[in-house]
């Protein structure tokens, strides 16, 4: 998945500067790695913090992230800056059902395969006779581990099986409203060295101004909140062709059982304001209490 995307962003840097030259330095992770709780090893920063490391010691002049996997609770790591926010690909769910069957179409008892505290919490509010295992690993290897049948049923990114050219195994397409999002879902953000001017200057020419406003609502909005790697919250910003911005989300129990809401709109408000708006909406409502709730 990491070098698919860094594929994708080869790609349209060699459109946009054709006589730049890359080079891809992988970069094995702790997430990568690690197939247990998340929480046991810091979290989402498991997934950046060695690339993080590589791009401060000059190893790398430029990190391609999934924002989803960003941790927003605290700043990126002094030194460091997005440089671009890229295209955002599609933000929705996909059900994976080797039997072809939709969501609502499986039975009860049904095993889904899934880690993801805001999946669970969603199904087991939307579809609670389904049963939920716990289920790491990349999209190949979880697809693997499907057609070896240790669960009956999975749940992934439609980005994410699009950017590695499987989409033609997705059974169904969620809709936000049966699976609401991850904080910066489909959105691929570019990481350099703040003082690394010309490496800035040549790759924020890969920016989308629309998907750059609607992550800095979403990762405000995530900043203001304080959630943990444990807490179940989803949403989403969208940008319309006038400029207006909105922002809709959600906190949950891990249960399913309580569920809070927030969605406002603005116009060419700065997407912070947004972000900090929509969180303190739900804060409001008692979220403090609910993600403190939430053993992490």
């Amino acid at each position: 998945m990491a070098l698919a995307q860094v594929e994708r962003v080869r790609a349209e840097l060699a459109v946009l500067h054709p006589a730049v030259r890359t080079e891809v330095i992988p970069v094995k992770t702790t997430g990568d790695k690690w197939m247990g709780d998340l929480a046991q090893v810091e979290g989402k920063g498991a997934f950046t913090k060695e690339v993080d490391a590589a791009l401060l010691a000059g190893e790398a002049d430029l990190a391609v992230h999934c924002v989803k996997d960003i941790p927003a609770d605290r700043p990126l790591p002094a030194g460091t800056m997005f440089a671009a926010f890229l295209k955002r690909d599609d933000i929705r769910d996909a059900l994976v059902d080797p039997a072809g069957r939709t969501l609502d179409e499986l039975p009860a008892g049904t095993r889904i395969g899934t880690s993801s505290v805001r999946r669970v919490a969603q199904l087991a509010a939307s579809h609670p006779h389904l049963e939920c295992v716990p289920f790491r690993g990349n999209a190949n290897r979880r697809l693997a581990k499907l057609g070896a049948g240790e669960v009956d049923a999975i749940l992934l990114a439609v980005s994410g099986l699009e950017r590695i050219g499987r989409a033609d195994v997705i059974t169904e397409f969620l809709s936000v409203e049966t699976m609401m999002p991850p904080i910066g879902a489909g959105v691929l953000a570019l990481q350099c060295r703040e003082a690394d001017t010309d490496t800035i200057d040549t790759v924020s020419g890969l920016g989308d101004p629309d998907t750059h406003r609607e992550t800095l609502a979403e990762r405000m909005f995530l900043h203001v909140l304080q959630g943990h790697c444990n807490s179940p919250i989803a949403g989403f910003a969208r940008a319309g062709r006038g400029g207006e911005l909105s922002l809709r989300a959600s906190v949950f129990t891990p249960d399913g059982k309580t569920v809070l809401n927030a969605h406002e709109w603005a116009g060419r408000l700065d997407p912070a304001t947004l972000g900090t708006s929509v969180a303190v909406a739900l804060l409001r409502q008692g979220a403090r209490n609910l993600i403190d709730g939430i053993p992490h």
